[in-house]
């Protein structure tokens, strides 16, 4: 079970940011006793390795910061966010996987399960962040972005030392999580509203809905 919330919150932290937990498994792996990882996940942990995650990261989070170009950054991130979170879940749940080399093994082994698993979680929160980014653009004029972009940092950040540390933890993270995946699309939908009725002030819907 605890290698299970491990990997799920991984996974969703890569949906928030792709490097954050796979840089956290690496310098927790190479620098102390926290996580024990596979040997076929020991890559992570070599020093280039570590170089070239936080370079990454250092641009996805300048990138992410700036309004318009965090919604280009978004859709490059739709394709490396849940190969990230297949990644950090198949190597927070201690998931041995096959070489590439023998992918009938690999499949047959159902060891690609974790990593699928992973990769959908990861999509699922990144759908969402990517979706509320828009509303937090215009309804702040941008200068939410930066402030929303260092939110999702910090809880990526928390979601992952808290899966590796205290994993029976991430199941707070997750309820949050679903708590602000809710708030996001009932704001879209008051929004949706108020054009309809002309109300951009918003002053109808909210006296309508509370």
């Amino acid at each position: 079970m605890f290698e299970a919330l491990t990997g799920t919150g991984l996974a969703a932290s890569a949906g928030l940011n792709a490097y954050i937990p796979l840089l956290t498994m690496a310098l927790l792996g190479r620098f102390t006793n926290a996580i024990d990882l596979p040997n076929s996940w020991s890559w992570l942990t070599n020093g280039w390795t570590i170089t070239i995650l936080a370079g990454l990261l250092a641009i996805e989070m300048v990138a992410d910061k700036i309004p318009v170009v965090d919604h280009l950054n978004d859709i490059v991130q739709t394709f490396v966010r849940p190969t990230a979170g297949g990644l950090a879940f198949g190597a927070g749940s201690s998931s041995e996987t096959v070489t590439v080399t023998d992918p009938g093994s690999f499949f047959g082994s159902h060891q690609w399960v974790p990593i699928a698993m992973g990769g959908l979680i990861a999509l699922g929160v990144h759908t969402v962040k990517a979706a509320s980014r828009p509303v937090v653009n215009v309804t702040t004029a941008g200068f939410g972005a930066p402030i929303a972009s260092t939110a999702e940092d910090i809880g990526s950040v928390l979601l992952s030392v808290l899966a590796i540390v205290l994993p029976i933890l991430v199941l707070i993270g997750l309820v949050l999580m679903v708590w602000a995946t809710v708030w996001v699309f009932q704001r879209r939908k008051r929004r949706r509203l108020d054009r309809l009725a002309g109300d951009p002030a918003g002053v109808q819907t909210r006296r309508l809905f509370g």
